[in-house]
């Protein structure tokens, strides 16, 4: 059966009906899980199985049958360990059923049908007793609920529920605990990517100061965790201003209460500063004396040696919801606030009179100013990019004039404020959502701008000659940059809108970026490449099943295609040099014809070619460019340099990834890359020679 599916085209703007196979969100949810990153993570799957052997022995040694329970199954995994330790029975309970159905299929590949019983249902739902799903509750309980938050997938509630329901009580569990660990720090960095600053703009009549409304100013942003890859985060980016402390730790073979509740500690600052971001990440102890433990502390707090790479458990940064001037020596309490889901954090200066007051309960942060729904953090980041604003004051300067009229097309933008500061007679600014109009009118109203900017909600196609007041648009300017953007190219929304306004452009017009190009490098993962790698046996079980299933998804849509991934996160090897394989002409309109590349690239290096990187640079002018992907060429070892506030196209090779050892190692490759001006879409495909 086919169902239609409405969706906006992000490079073209129009609103499609696309026909999908009904099984399309299904292979979506597969091809872009994390099943085969958690497999590949030897660290967690060797500590499970120390602390599942540990747990059977200890019940067994107590003269018990060992009755297990293993919540979100997966691939049967951890039941397979818990049986092969000599458990007696395993209920798995995997509620996606496409995973139970593999789970089913796993279980009885490896033998042990008589020992585990998948249960394709909600923990919640399960039943127990004679007639129910399980005979009797369990006395051990195994499960791996956890995201980089530690509770964002619901691991609480799960939990509280089991143990009312499913286990006996003094079961054991596995893990036993998890600690959450918290470290102060100040960063300009980090804390740009939850703050607008203020931007200097040098004009002919002086320097002028673009400021954030006190209303952003004061927001205390969106209460969604930011999880990054801590280890790839320079030290010279963020200055420590305490040690490392525990803030909170629960015990899993106890009941555990789901409910909202706040945790305080109290922290003396090892150095003066401004304290802005809560660094933050976990442990867990499969064992009850801590013996088997597997932590996600980055690389400043334990050695290398013990580092394990992983994409599903990282770290986590909060953002304060005002920073604060702390001093060393001078004692301050961090409170930690969660619900079922989410985490929040507040600082306060620790006063003698307050040491015995009760908890204080704060609220989850809620953003008022709206520009948090607007730009995410990458886009703050985005923003507060002096370097990248400078290049498109320079390329403004270069192409205003005093008699100019400017029309911005580009989401939530400070360009017409730049426009409007570097002396054009006129500016206007088309906004395609009530967010983005509410923001930039907040924006400029703090500038003293409201009645100098004119702000159009409106698409480009409809678009009249009234709302630009009868002028024709000497200069059209963008970033381009739009919020429904996923892949580089998505950006290219601008040349669409730019077709659509053609009628109210002077025959003269200015276009600004005046083009763009599509660049591509061949490249050698560190690590990312995991994510697509097939498993095979998995601490001696045979996981064939469940890669068999990720490369059936990926066959059925996305791996022909490319996804977007912040690259500065994960560090590659450049193979070859970078190459321009596509122009886009933004002084002309879009054309009828695809544009079309055919070429190859010659590997330069030796090592794996794990897939093709692609980004957008823009040609602000014939002379200044700014690029979303490659910041520098490579240098001699091949080490790369991206774009923070971008995520780039990877386009993994699976010849490569899935082959055990490359015996001829590749001397080129070749690309057929093809733009399809009607659909908006890239088409790629690659050789290796």
């Amino acid at each position: 059966m086919k169902t239609f599916c409405g969706r906006a085209n992000p490079t073209t703007g129009s609103l499609e009906w696309v026909e999908e196979d009904e099984d399309y969100d299904y292979h979506q949810e597969i091809a872009r899980s994390r099943y085969a990153d958690m497999l590949h993570d030897k660290d967690r799957n060797v500590k499970y199985y120390q602390g599942i052997r540990a747990a059977v022995s200890r019940v067994k040694g107590r003269g018990e049958k060992a009755i297990v329970l293993d919540i979100g199954t997966g691939t049967g995994l951890l039941s397979m360990m818990a049986a092969s330790a000599g458990a007696d029975f395993c209920y798995a309970i995997e509620v996606f059923k496409p995973m139970a159905n593999a789970a089913v299929k796993i279980v009885e590949k490896n033998g042990f049908r008589d020992k585990i019983k998948v249960i394709n249902k909600h923990s919640t739902e399960v039943t127990v007793g004679p007639d129910g799903d399980m005979q009797c509750r369990a006395n051990i309980l195994v499960t791996e609920l956890f995201d980089t938050e530690l509770i964002g997938e619901g691991a609480l509630p799960t939990y509280e529920h089991a143990h009312k329901y499913l286990v006996q009580e003094g079961c054991e569990a596995v893990p036993h605990r998890a600690t959450v660990y918290v470290q102060l720090v100040e960063s300009k960095r980090m804390w740009s990517w939850n703050k607008l600053f203020p931007v200097h703009v040098e004009a002919e009549d002086g320097e002028k100061i673009i400021v954030s409304p006190s209303e952003m100013e004061n927001c205390p942003g969106v209460p969604s965790v930011c999880d990054i890859q801590l280890n790839q985060m320079p030290s010279s980016d963020f200055t420590i201003l305490s040690d490392v402390v525990t803030m909170f730790s629960v015990d899993f073979s106890k009941p555990v209460r789901s409910a909202s509740t706040c945790y305080r500690v109290q922290l003396e600052p090892v150095k003066s500063g401004k304290a802005q971001i809560v660094l933050s990440w976990w442990d867990i102890d499969m064992d009850p004396s801590g013996t088997i433990n597997c932590t996600m502390a980055p690389y400043w707090v334990k050695p290398m040696s013990a580092f394990q790479w992983r994409d599903h458990w990282m770290q986590c940064v909060y953002f304060l919801p005002k920073e604060e001037q702390i001093l060393q020596g001078e004692k301050v309490h961090l409170t930690a606030c969660r619900d079922e889901y989410s985490v929040w954090y507040t600082l306060q200066k620790a006063r003698e009179e307050d040491e015995n007051k009760a908890d204080v309960r704060v609220e989850s942060p809620v953003c008022r100013c709206q520009a948090h729904l607007l730009w995410n953090r990458p886009r703050f980041g985005e923003l507060n990019d002096q370097n990248r604003t400078r290049q498109y004051i320079k390329s403004l300067m270069n192409v205003l004039r005093t008699d100019s009229v400017c029309l911005c097309i580009s989401d939530g933008s400070l360009l017409p404020v730049l426009a409007h500061c570097l002396g054009a007679e006129q500016v206007f600014t088309l906004e395609n959502s009530a967010v983005s109009c509410s923001v930039m009118k907040k924006l400029f109203k703090a500038n003293h701008l409201e009645d100098k900017i004119k702000i159009i909600e409106a698409r480009p196609e409809l678009l009249t000659s009234s709302h630009l007041e009868d002028k024709k648009v000497s200069v059209l300017i963008g970033e381009p940059f739009f919020t429904t953007s996923l892949l580089p190219w998505h950006n290219l929304y601008f040349w669409y809108a730019r077709t659509a306004v053609t009628e109210h452009l002077a025959s003269n017009v200015t276009v600004l970026p005046q083009s763009a190009a599509l660049h591509m490098m061949i490249v050698e993962f560190q690590d990312l490449w995991r994510i697509r790698s097939p498993c095979g046996t998995c601490e001696g079980f045979d996981v064939r099943t469940m890669d068999d299933m990720i490369k059936n998804s990926l066959n059925f849509r996305e791996s022909k295609e490319a996804e977007p991934h912040p690259l500065w996160e994960y560090p590659c090897k450049s193979l070859s040099n970078p190459q321009e394989v596509l122009l886009f002409d933004f002084r002309k309109t879009v054309p009828q014809h695809c544009l079309s590349m055919e070429g190859s690239v010659s590997l330069l290096r030796k090592g794996k070619s794990h897939g093709a990187v692609l980004w957008m640079e823009y040609h602000l002018t014939a002379d200044i460019s700014v690029s979303t992907g490659l910041m520098q060429i490579p240098n001699e070892k091949g080490n790369c340099e991206w774009n923070p506030h971008c995520k780039q196209a990877v386009y993994f090779f699976s010849s490569v990834i899935e082959s055990e050892a490359l015996t001829d190692l590749p001397t080129a490759v070749t690309y057929a890359i093809n733009f399809d001006t009607k659909t908006g879409e890239i088409a790629m495909d690659f050789k290796l020679l």
